[in-house]
């Protein structure tokens, strides 16, 4: 009989978190209990290839951050600006690499499955980490219907099996809905 290993589950929220708010917070403590979830990263973009300007000093976006959520499984993370990579995909494959004891799971929030297909690398991501989407005020029915869904639809497992996302083969991804909290980081630096 062999003997199965468990690997940790690990999952990773990008983002500028320019500046990080109780949004993000909620989506970190929902994805931590719908995702059956070890530890969520944080992992700060140096800049977001999608945005014109530029985030604020990361130093000061992890502080804020931290004073935010204090949590032992929450922790956050520079590893982009320290490898430097550029794209979500780069870095996924450094640290698929460089952590084989461990199952990430991409978090991301349903407006950014409107526009996945548009991140470089998308197809290789859905195929090698699985996708935990969670529901946005404003996007509750579209990403759905959006170019990634459609082609990878038979790859979605049920809102009711989420906890068992990290546990099968890719591609897999799995939309939840959640309690809907309508800050953005936009709105807060006042760029809306």
């Amino acid at each position: 009989m062999t003997k199965r290993v468990h690997k940790t589950k690990v999952g990773l929220l990008g983002g500028s978190f320019d500046p990080a708010h109780l949004g993000h917070v909620a989506i970190t403590q929902q994805a931590l209990r719908r995702f059956g979830l070890d530890e969520i990263w944080w992992l700060f973009s140096p800049g977001n290839p999608l945005k014109s300007n530029g985030p604020a000093p990361m130093s000061e976006r992890i502080r804020v951050a931290n004073a935010l959520i204090q949590h032992p499984r929450v922790l956050m993370s520079d590893v982009e600006a320290r490898i430097g990579t550029r794209y979500t995909a780069q870095t996924l494959r450094h640290l698929v690499s460089a952590h084989r004891d461990t199952q990430f799971v991409w978090l991301m929030g349903a407006d950014n499955l409107i526009q996945f297909d548009q991140w470089k690398d998308w197809h290789w991501i859905i195929e090698n980490v699985p996708l935990g989407i969670l529901a946005r005020p404003k996007s509750r029915l579209a990403p759905l219907s959006a170019k990634a869904a459609k082609i990878y639809a038979s790859s979605r497992i049920p809102q009711r099996a989420s906890h068992r996302l990290a546990d099968g083969p890719t591609p897999r991804w799995c939309y939840v809905n959640m309690p809907l909290n309508h800050l953005s980081s936009t709105q807060l630096r006042g760029d809306a």
